[in-house]
């Protein structure tokens, strides 16, 4: 089992600090995620809303935390490439692999928030054929001195990026999604996928990761080659009634905050079932020892390598964030790696 941290941004004003406090706090963050084992930490890109709105250019973030870490790997979980010029994108995460000294993990998807496609100007149709022409541009531009491109979305002329990533021919790839089509193609293309549990049920989630398999079968690579991430919003505390105190606070005010100015993909509160996430392993909250038996409903009915923990989610406070961490990788995760 592998481990990973990420962050989807939710900025509460009345419990969270101003914003260059907030950053700093993150960056202390990804630090300690550092120092206690975590292999990477990656953000979520999202615009204009309090969800996930303050990682509006993971690079930038991602820029600042490389230059405080030496050994954490670091990415998007999600750049959402249809937004932007894919050229803007790889000039940005090329600088991004290049700081860090080859530290990137290259995270994409097309987004799930109709507001930025309005604002920016740009057409959700084909939205699936936007993410694979600009990924094809990117990684074109990464992997070749000179490259030029003529699709049906995007034309340029031949030129040279700079910089190009460190990591040859490009840094790992991974693709975020659930569908069979999406999962499909990233499979048939060798990529790495990211899957997340509290939107999705388990058997809307399996269907897709079985086509991601298959397409790798299809494409002559052992499934057991690639990886794939479990995105659960993760609290742990000594005390199994005070995780639950705070886990199921903040859950409540994410679920809350991803209302505003969306389409949620989280249930109503009136129809939501606390225990039943739990006993599937679609959160994760509690002692240490309840901890890990919700990891283990999450394997028995979730395929994935990689269990990537969010616990800066919610407004929870930023001490109890790093106490989480610390008693999660003391507690928890030496007994997940040794199962």
């Amino acid at each position: 089992m592998r481990f990973y941290i990420n962050i989807l941004t939710t900025y509460f004003p009345n419990l969270d600090p101003p914003y260059d406090t907030y950053y700093e706090q993150i960056l202390e963050q990804v630090q300690l995620a550092e120092e206690l084992g975590w292999e990477c930490f990656m953000f979520n890109e999202h615009h204009f809303l309090g969800y996930g709105g303050l990682a509006a250019n993971p690079a930038v973030l991602l820029a600042a935390a490389a230059a405080r870490t030496s050994r954490i790997r670091l990415g998007p979980c999600i750049a959402i490439l249809p937004l932007r010029h894919p050229l803007h994108t790889a000039e940005d995460y090329a600088m991004v692999d290049a700081i860090s000294g080859g530290r990137l993990e290259f995270g994409i998807g097309s987004g799930n928030t109709e507001m930025d496609y309005r604002v920016f100007g740009v057409t959700r149709e084909n939205d699936r054929q936007r993410v694979g022409e600009a990924l094809e541009i990117i990684l074109k531009s990464w992997s070749n001195e000179r490259s030029s491109h003529r699709g049906i979305f995007w034309n340029y002329e031949e030129l040279t990026l700079y910089p190009r990533p460190v990591q040859r021919p490009h840094p790992p790839v991974w693709i975020a999604g659930t569908s069979v089509e999406g999962l499909g193609w990233a499979g048939r293309n060798g990529y790495h996928i990211m899957t997340v549990g509290h939107p999705h049920p388990p058997e809307k989630v399996r269907p897709g990761v079985e086509a991601w398999k298959q397409g790798l079968i299809e494409a002559g690579i052992d499934p057991k080659k690639k990886h794939c991430q479990f995105h659960v919003r993760t609290h742990v505390n000594e005390s199994s009634v005070r995780a639950q105190e705070i886990g199921r606070a903040a859950i409540s005010r994410y679920d809350e905050i991803s209302r505003i100015g969306r389409k949620s993909l989280t249930v109503a509160p009136a129809d939501y079932d606390w225990n039943a996430m739990l006993a599937t392993g679609r959160n994760l909250y509690g002692n240490p020892e309840e901890c890990i038996k919700i990891f283990h409903n999450a394997r028995e009915n979730y395929y994935f390598d990689t269990l990537t923990t969010t616990f800066n989610f919610g407004g929870i406070a930023h001490e109890e964030i790093k106490k989480s961490m610390r008693l999660f990788a003391k507690e928890v995760m030496p007994v997940l790696t040794s199962q």
